[in-house]
């Protein structure tokens, strides 16, 4: 049997630290030592981990978002998401992505904060609304050992959030009561939240004051905005919480869709 010399490196050990997570660098006549980036690396592969990030939007990054030729509209839109993660957390006012569907917020959205893992360290946590709602609800059924608490714990207590597709479901009291309980929590803890949401940032056709045959008309024909899904209290803390950011363009599937025809 042979040894190993004390001072050879172990086998697969980071030739920087051996092994160690700590990598000596000189500054001047002076030595010290630093985090290897092989922990760094290993650390973001574990957040990322944990983020629960679905297999679709993997591959989505701030750097491969498309926002020149048919897509320019989207433009500003990419450059507050990298503001956003530049900035973070110095700046940790969350942001409400706004627009129909198809124009890529989710793709921002788990662009920003695969950028905050990455390249910060940062906890996050990716949630789509309406499984989060399944999941509560499921909780209540005795069989299930997870408790409502047990769902929630990590979309409170995570240093950033996604709130994937808020207002999706179908609003009743439970939802309204879910969705305050969700975002007073992370408001009063100052946690940092990024919305997406399909329904524009109007206030909710019940709260128009005037009750004429004009508004009347237009209730019928208007669609639903977010002040109708998540109720009037809740849009105006999501003001408090986030920076609105608009996104207006075609709806990406439908040009891939096209495109492949041509």
């Amino acid at each position: 049997m042979t040894r190993r010399l004390a001072n050879s490196p172990r086998p697969e050990a980071c030739p920087l630290c051996d092994g160690t997570g700590w990598k000596p660098i000189a500054q001047g006549n002076l030595r010290r030592v630093t985090r290897c980036d092989c922990r760094l690396h290993a650390r973001a592969q574990s957040l990322l981990a944990a983020a629960r990030i679905p297999k679709r939007y993997e591959h989505c990054e701030l750097t491969n978002f498309e926002f020149d030729g048919p897509h320019r509209s989207l433009a500003p839109a990419r450059m507050a998401a990298c503001k956003f993660a530049e900035e973070y957390p110095l700046d940790a006012t969350g942001l409400l992505l706004i627009g129909s569907i198809g124009v890529g917020k989710t793709h921002l959205a788990v662009g920003m904060i695969k950028e905050l893992i990455q390249s910060k360290g940062i906890p996050c946590l990716f949630t789509d609304y309406r499984e989060l709602l399944k999941q509560i609800q499921n909780s209540y059924n005795a069989s299930v050992q997870a408790t409502e608490l047990d769902v929630l714990r990590p979309v409170f207590e995570t240093e950033v959030v996604v709130l994937d597709e808020l207002g999706a479901v179908k609003p009743t009291e439970w939802v309204w009561d879910t969705v305050s309980l969700i975002l007073n929590t992370r408001y009063n803890q100052n946690r940092t939240t990024i919305i997406t949401t399909n329904f524009p940032n109007e206030p909710a056709h019940s709260a128009e004051a005037a009750n004429t045959e004009f508004t009347r008309a237009r209730r019928a024909t208007a669609g639903e905005t977010l002040g109708d899904r998540i109720g009037e209290r809740m849009r105006s803390r999501l003001h408090e919480m986030c920076r609105v950011v608009e996104l207006r363009g075609a709806d990406f599937r439908q040009t891939m869709k096209s495109a492949s025809f041509r």
